[in-house]
């Protein structure tokens, strides 16, 4: 007798998702305590990941991106993102979506937002698409005059591929939020669709156009604290963009999501969806892979292995396989050693390497620029607290511009100032945005009530302040500030005038400020649009004319009252 003909095996698809690159092409390097130069991240070395997937499932990895692709790395930015889509292209990806920092670049060249007619407000966007090998996709973006989708998007951002004879549709999705968490004059001519609609839409669209798989690229995230059980949802923070979508989805509308944005991970089912989300700059990426039944092309669902967090390393700890700095620092001795991943020995891509060559080393002059000053002490960010980064950065406002209070949002720094010599690098990397100085005249009541907007929202973080102190319920809400008193404990008086300075981001209605700042007068707001110089190089200015060490001035402008546990915060970065 002949035996039973061997069932065929399932179709493996191997999804690869990064997200919230924010321009990091290069490594991160750091020093462990022994004075070893130890580093994680890199393109160059994402690609030898890369090379290993690809030989595992030749001719099936799907290669994603969930977005923020340019803004916060030097050598990104001194070239408005074009090394990051040179290395996008060489690595071979497939889709990307647009995310909200994907439009801070404004129009081509130096100025953040078109001041005039002739300039367009989305030139260096437009130019990174036309440069780019893959779309970039954003299928609820809309041009707000017409209501129809932007000539320049190339399509309804969706995209219909095959794959080892599968045929695969991608939906790109972009933050509704973008408007408060970009400059808002970039995006004046564009209205952001409602995310379920949008969704269900795009996935009957690409299943109507044969898709039998339909994947998002999302820059809209969640937060979770724990990731080694992918289908318990316990930690995860409820209120999410992503996780409030996924549970509001009809089952099987999506067969996979590469989220990004709140650079927090995520490794789960949510509602029988598997999703990946890695942390920001290059330094993590994750893997679904799917197997799909080859007769009837359906995702054999209890299959699906999700990878969420998979660091990129050149060369790990013998003992802990990580190249992480926070972790490699706390270790008491760490031996390094070369990278491996499935089983092969991780190499850097030489061609990636050549490629980025001359924008790495132009950057790196830029950043090694001394610029005559010191810092005595490493002074650190804190998204949920006061923090002596943020103490120091405001009170530098707040006496430049001869203001009485100083506000910065959490998420406009995103560096700590590393103490030694200070460099351009240094500073740049620490406040990356482009903003101008914007300065608000306030009565004591509407101080009140912008202190009180700012201070009651968990998504921004923490506003560090300067001028004033203030006395908030320890966890975010409606009425959370207390109090708020002069440094010598007077109280702010609500018929006086006050002169606020913060970033022209959030005096333009960022953050969430817009219909707050409707409610003052126009004339109450000034957007410093005929400086000369920008915040982060008006400080370098002031702080070279003062001639003084960078140090943190003493604590204690923020004091929090009462007690219980709060809902994680994550970032709206």
């Amino acid at each position: 007798m002949s035996s039973a003909p061997k069932a065929a095996e399932p179709i493996q698809l191997t999804l690869v998702g990064t997200n919230d690159l924010h321009g990091w092409i290069h490594p991160n390097p750091f020093s462990l305590s022994d004075g070893t130069l130890a580093e994680e991240g890199g393109l160059a070395v994402f690609a030898g990941y890369l090379a290993i997937l690809r030989a595992a499932n030749p001719d099936g990895v799907l290669l994603l991106d969930g977005g923020d692709l340019f803004q916060g790395a030097l050598a990104s930015n001194l070239g408005e993102g074009a090394a990051v889509i040179d290395a996008y292209n060489q690595l071979g990806y497939h889709a990307a979506a647009i995310g909200n920092h994907d439009f801070d670049y404004g129009p081509v060249g130096p100025a953040q937002a078109a001041s005039r007619p002739e300039m367009d407000p989305l030139g260096a966007l437009k130019a990174r698409m036309a440069q780019a090998h893959f779309p970039l996709l954003s299928a609820n973006l809309y041009d707000a005059a017409t209501g129809q989708r932007p000539e320049w998007l190339r399509g309804d951002g969706t995209l219909l591929l095959t794959m080892k004879g599968v045929k695969v549709g991608i939906v790109g999705l972009s933050t509704p939020r973008t408007p408060e968490t970009t400059n808002r004059l970039n995006v004046a001519g564009l209205r952001f669709g409602e995310l379920l609609p949008e969704t269900l839409a795009a996935a009957s669209r690409l299943r109507t156009r044969g898709a039998e798989l339909v994947i998002a690229v999302a820059h809209i995230g969640g937060q979770c604290r724990a990731w080694d059980h992918p289908r318990d949802l316990s930690s995860c923070a409820p209120g999410e963009e992503l996780t409030d979508l996924l549970q509001a989805l009809p089952p099987g509308t999506l067969d996979a999501v590469v989220a990004g944005h709140t650079h927090q991970p995520m490794g789960h089912f949510i509602q029988g969806t598997p999703v990946i989300e890695s942390r920001e700059n290059g330094r993590f990426f994750g893997t679904i892979e799917l197997f799909v039944d080859p007769r009837t092309h359906k995702v054999l669902e209890d299959r699906t292995v999700i990878q969420p967090l998979i660091p990129v390393c050149a060369r790990v700890d013998e003992t802990t396989r990580q190249c992480a700095q926070r972790s490699l620092q706390e270790q008491p001795t760490v031996k390094l050693v070369q990278a491996t991943f499935l089983g092969q020995p991780v190499e850097k891509d030489a061609t990636i390497e050549q490629l980025l060559a001359p924008a790495l080393a132009r950057a790196d002059a830029e950043r090694k620029r001394l610029l005559g000053l010191s810092v005595p002490q490493v002074l650190g960010r804190h998204f949920t607290e006061e923090s002596s980064l943020g103490s120091f950065l405001t009170d530098s406002l707040r006496e430049l511009m001869h203001a009485d209070v100083a506000l910065l949002n959490a998420g406009s720094m995103r560096a700590d100032l590393q103490a030694g010599a200070l460099t351009y690098g240094g500073v740049y990397e620490m406040l990356p945005f482009d903003n101008t100085l914007a300065t608000l005249t306030l009565t004591g009541e509407q101080l009140w009530r912008l202190l009180e907007h700012v201070y009651g929202t968990a998504r921004q973080g923490v506003y560090q302040i300067s001028g004033v102190q203030v006395e908030l319920a320890r966890c975010p809400g409606p009425g959370r500030l207390k109090r708020i008193s002069l440094p010598d404990g007077r109280p702010v008086r609500p018929e006086r005038t006050y002169r606020v300075v913060m970033p022209d981001f959030l005096a333009r209605g960022g953050n969430g400020l817009g219909p707050l700042l409707a409610t003052f007068p126009k004339d109450a707001i000034d957007l410093g649009l005929g400086q000369e110089l920008g915040l982060r190089d008006a400080l370098i200015a002031f702080w070279q004319k003062a001639q003084r060490p960078l140090a943190a001035p003493p604590p204690g402008r923020m004091r929090f009252v009462g007690e219980g546990k709060c809902q994680p915060v994550s970032g709206t970065p």
